[in-house]
């Protein structure tokens, strides 16, 4: 067959090659054209298309075909190369953008995290209630964490904050790896998906379960406890729960495909998992600049409470309110049409 007959009927799909390289560069694009390249069939349509265009103008260079067609192909090809490699150039909207816009949206709709916060906030807040109610569940909180914690825990907070932090600093580094290990083992078990859940489950019941101790009004230490846990706990709290949530999306991706192959899934989760971790990062030394200096203040149980109350809004706003999904119009502006 000649090669110019070839090469012209396969226009069709330089067309459309063209058609989604426009739809890619203008960004919010919300036509058919957009629409129709939407997940892993986009990817695989416009890697299709660039591969044959890439051989369409190597047969046109060998067999010297009319030069405006070996421009056009030679154009169309750096455009899609172009869309293919490209790197986002820094800007302060864009940013922006990302970081109040797109990150919480992520977040509040990724599944994962839902799975994540229920467990972990719904055992805590079980495990709590449980071990606060001494006639009800008396063998509870021993049977959860053991006596011998349970003891160690009273003796550690029978010292009042006098405003001597050495005793509290170094509790608060101690709590500090603690906590970050969690949500660090949370995160690494994440791929294997059981072994994240129970750890969060465990971490959950646990640190329930001291919490509802502590607060019985016959232990000792009870005051010192909650004087330095309340400041940092919902920053801390909510970063072990978001680590999980990271880790969940990397197992989702090695077991749930979506038509790639496992590697790309991988990849594709790796990426959607990257705002959940820094979110989760973000809180973790948002807590331990509070755990150093707040919680082992002796200023007033009344303050650390109102920050307390105020660290909870703050994550509730960027999680729930800027998080929660706009409209549908809005939504589909800011897509991609590879997304």
């Amino acid at each position: 067959m000649n090669i110019a007959k070839l090469l012209d009927k396969r226009r069709a799909n330089w067309d459309e090659l063209e058609r989604l390289c426009e739809a890619m560069e203008v960004r919010g694009r919300t036509d058919k054209a957009g629409q129709k390249y939407v997940g892993a069939a986009g990817i695989t349509r416009f890697a299709s298309l660039y591969r044959g265009v890439c051989s369409d103008l190597a047969l046109a260079d060998a067999y010297q075909l009319p030069p405006a067609t070996v421009t056009y192909l030679h154009r169309l090809v750096a455009r899609a190369h172009n869309q293919l490699y490209r790197s986002g150039k820094f800007t302060t909207t864009g940013w922006f953008e990302l970081l109040f816009r797109d990150a919480p949206q992520q977040i509040f709709a990724d599944p994962c995290v839902r799975i994540a916060t229920i467990v972990f906030f719904g055992l805590f807040a079980l495990s709590m209630y449980l071990g606060y109610q001494q006639t009800l569940f008396p063998n509870f909180a021993p049977a959860m964490v053991g006596q011998g914690q349970l003891d160690q825990l009273e003796d550690m907070y029978e010292q009042k904050i006098d405003g001597s932090l050495d005793h509290y600093v170094s509790m608060s580094g101690f709590y500090i790896m603690h906590n970050t290990g969690i949500g660090l083992k949370c995160f690494a078990y994440g791929i294997l998906i059981l072994p994240c859940l129970f750890i969060l489950a465990f971490n959950g019941v646990s640190l329930g379960t001291m919490f509802g101790y502590m607060a019985r009004e016959d232990v000792g230490g009870s005051d010192n406890f909650f004087h330095f846990v309340t400041a940092h706990g919902p920053f801390e709290l909510t970063a072990i729960a978001l680590s999980a949530a990271a880790g969940l999306r990397l197992g989702v991706g090695l077991f749930l495909t979506g038509g790639l192959t496992r590697m790309d899934s991988i990849r594709r989760s790796a990426h959607q998992s990257v705002p959940i971790m820094s979110a989760a990062a973000v809180l973790f030394v948002l807590a331990a600049f509070t755990e150093g200096f707040l919680s082992p203040s002796p200023a007033p149980y009344l303050f650390k409470a109102l920050w307390a109350i105020l660290s909870s809004a703050m994550i509730s706003f960027y999680f729930v309110v800027l998080g929660f999904p706009r409209s549908s119009g809005s939504s589909n502006r800011s897509r991609s049409p590879l997304d």
